[in-house]
């Protein structure tokens, strides 16, 4: 799908609302907040913006954002219950509609002090989405960008989850194609200016297996060991990527 400068300034306003998103929950993780008091942050801001939330009630999910923490990769439900911890790690996932476009964005963040794995595994796991992104040029292809994100994630000795991919977006949040992690064997179509992409490495410290919980959500490590998943919406241009979701 193509887009034209009208649509994508409106995927620029939908982006401001997502880094806005994301520096006030950011700014709000410290131990002793729960995932619930995070979701009431971002809904502030969407309410403020004027925006509507792309994740709530998408398919029944109850929540504005999701909250992942340490081995839950994606996915995860905002809960009351669930109380962050100093040494650990929360993933969250933003997203906003504005004027029917739509923003996608993630990132992980410490609480508190972490430990060396852990904090390696956030550097590697943006250093890859950055990798990613610095190929989005046009006349390269669309699995140059799997192929990046997974050269950085496994360098490092990490792995990337196979089964949850990126994906264009527009008047949809999960619009086709899929934008795999990874090589997946063969090139993919062509990038041309006008393509939006939400691009969202997905990296383990372990193995990329995956279950999901019985919230029908919540997608956890197989071996439980830490996941760290961070994310852009990100518009090719004829100067190359422009990053829409940047705080």
């Amino acid at each position: 799908m193509i887009r034209n400068p009208q649509e994508i300034e409106k995927m620029r306003r939908a982006g401001r609302v997502v880094a806005e998103m994301i520096e006030k929950t950011r700014a709000a993780i410290r131990p002793g907040i729960t995932t619930d008091d995070l979701d009431k942050v971002a809904r502030a801001v969407i309410h403020e913006r004027g925006a509507r939330s792309n994740f709530l009630n998408y398919h029944g999910f109850p929540a504005t954002i999701c909250t992942s923490p340490n081995d839950m990769i994606v996915h995860g439900i905002p809960s009351k219950n669930c109380v962050l911890h100093e040494g650990d790690i929360i993933s969250v996932d933003c997203g906003a509609i504005i004027e029917g476009y739509h923003g996608d964005a993630a990132y992980t963040a410490p609480v508190g002090e972490i430990s060396k794995e852990a904090r390696r595994l956030l550097e590697v796991t943006e250093a890859s989405l950055w990798a990613g992104i610095e190929v989005m040029r046009v006349g390269n292809r669309l699995h140059d960008i799997g192929r990046e994100v997974q050269r950085v994630a496994e360098a490092a000795g990490f792995s990337v989850v196979r089964k949850y991919v990126g994906h264009a977006i527009g008047t949809a949040m999960h619009e086709e194609p899929q934008v795999p992690n990874y090589w997946p064997g063969t090139p993919g179509p062509k990038l041309k200016v006008g393509n939006v992409y939400a691009i969202e490495p997905m990296v383990n410290v372990g193995e990329p297996d995956t279950i999901e919980l019985d919230d029908g959500w919540s997608v956890m490590t197989k071996d439980g060991l830490l996941s760290a998943h961070f994310e852009h919406s990100i518009a090719i241009t004829e100067d190359g990527p422009e990053v829409l979701t940047l705080p």
